[in-house]
């Protein structure tokens, strides 16, 4: 993989944002597909398959553990198999790595060792490997990087576990749950933040025949059993949705995206109704969500399910006519960098004054300057630089190439957008750190 970086001059939209944009697919709903496809009961497929950092080291780690991925094109094969012995899992960046491998590595014969990217490092891990230790599993170390020892098999049980600082943790755990011995009865210390995700999850697991149900007290029991091979298409990326959807709201613009179906899991509809508040009109009519700018009214919003596009809307913020509040979200401060540190000092760059509380940002717009903004390795941020970058000309991004984790073309589809060239984009590798 390389560590190319690209800066990038955002595009300023001289005119109002609109279009129609084609999302690439789910980062979440990919590593939710993949992983489950290796503990199937036969080979599975995965249509409209998301080429990226995150999706390629997903396939790879299931490659180290002894699984069959044919990740060529756009339609993926998934083969289970096994490989027992000693082996080593590259996480990179990817919370879903790190998160939903060292359960399946667990159920193998043989030591996994996982490693990251140094800001990886940092990134908690903790309560996942908590929870595995309590289902029987043995495990050197608490961060990146960890040794799990497995027996060939995990007893599962009771499992309580602290998931306050990522719902991966909880996802991690029960989509591997069907393959313990005694299934697994999940409980938590406290709430989590983005139900909707686990919602995903349990979801996908239902589809594949797997016994799930959410408990009076707000966790999980999960029967053991197979799970059956499922042919599956993704949906586009809610989470990458948000600024081309937020473009729209700051302009005054109209954008559509397609190949929604009405029934996701994905929190979309949440996004929905933060640009409503904002003063946008927002439709989801067949299978096209649209959003129409209108008035750009301050906001006060709990993002606790949408923490991922907390960056695109606290950039969308900055064309508001009154303050804006973001609350709920101290949960992205462990992130790929600490979000609303990273906001804080980025926005304010272009003459916002933006003040970060415990949970969130306090946003008062200003006249607005040009400005180089800073990334951190943090793809989401990419985006709220991108959409701080149609208010102002002359917003420079240091770093694009981080998009590559998520979604590789997230530049080309920005210029296209807002400019009407795509060419004027910069190629970012598939690869790209």
């Amino acid at each position: 993989m390389t560590s190319e970086v690209i800066a990038w001059t955002a595009p300023y939209a001289a005119e109002p944002t609109s279009g129609r944009v084609a999302v690439a697919g789910s980062k979440s709903l990919m590593a939710r597909a993949l992983v489950l496809a290796a503990i199937a009961d036969g080979p599975s497929t995965i249509t409209n398959a998301l080429r990226s950092r995150d999706s390629l080291l997903m396939a790879e780690a299931l490659r180290s553990l002894g699984h069959d991925v044919d990740a060529n094109g756009t339609t993926w094969t998934v083969r289970p198999g096994s490989r027992d012995g000693d082996t080593f899992v590259e996480c990179g960046l990817s919370g879903t790595v790190m998160r939903f491998i060292p359960p399946l590595a667990a159920l193998r014969a043989g030591t996994t060792r996982f490693d990251g990217d140094e800001h990886a490092r940092t990134r908690p891990m903790a309560p996942l490997l908590d929870g595995l230790r309590q289902a029987g599993a043995h495990i050197r170390g608490n961060s990146l990087p960890i040794e799990v020892a497995g027996t060939g098999s995990l007893s599962g049980g009771e499992v309580r576990i602290d998931a306050r600082a990522s719902s991966q943790f909880v996802s991690g755990l029960l989509m591997c749950a069907a393959r313990f011995e005694d299934g697994l009865a999940l409980e938590l210390v406290d709430d989590v933040p983005n139900r909707g995700h686990i919602r995903m999850s349990t979801d996908a697991l239902r589809e594949r025949g797997v016994q799930v149900r959410e408990t009076s007290t707000g966790g999980w029991v999960v029967e053991p059993g197979p799970l059956s091979a499922v042919d599956v298409t993704i949906e586009p990326d809610a989470s990458n949705s948000a600024p081309f959807l937020c473009a729209a709201a700051a302009t005054g613009g109209e954008v559509t995206i397609g190949h929604w179906p009405q029934d996701t899991a994905q929190p979309i509809r949440r996004l929905l109704e933060v640009l409503t508040q904002f003063g946008a009109h927002t439709s989801f009519t067949g299978d096209e969500i649209t959003v129409r700018g209108a008035q750009r009214r301050g906001i006060d919003v709990d993002l606790a399910d949408i923490g991922d596009m907390t960056p695109a809307i606290a950039a969308m913020c900055l064309a508001a006519d009154e303050p804006s509040r973001i609350r709920g979200v101290a949960y992205i401060r462990g992130h790929e960098t600490d979000r609303l540190r990273a906001l804080r000092v980025e926005l304010s760059k272009l003459g916002a004054a933006v003040t970060e509380t415990e949970d969130g940002l306090i946003i008062e717009p200003h006249p607005l300057h040009a400005a180089d903004l800073q990334t951190y390795a943090d793809h989401r941020m990419v985006h709220a630089a991108a959409v701080a970058g149609l208010l102002v000309e002359g917003v420079r991004i240091d770093n694009v190439a981080t998009t590559a984790k998520a979604m590789p073309q997230f530049a080309a589809l920005w210029s296209q957008l807002v400019t009407g060239d795509a060419s004027l984009a910069p190629h970012v590798s598939e690869m790209a750190r």
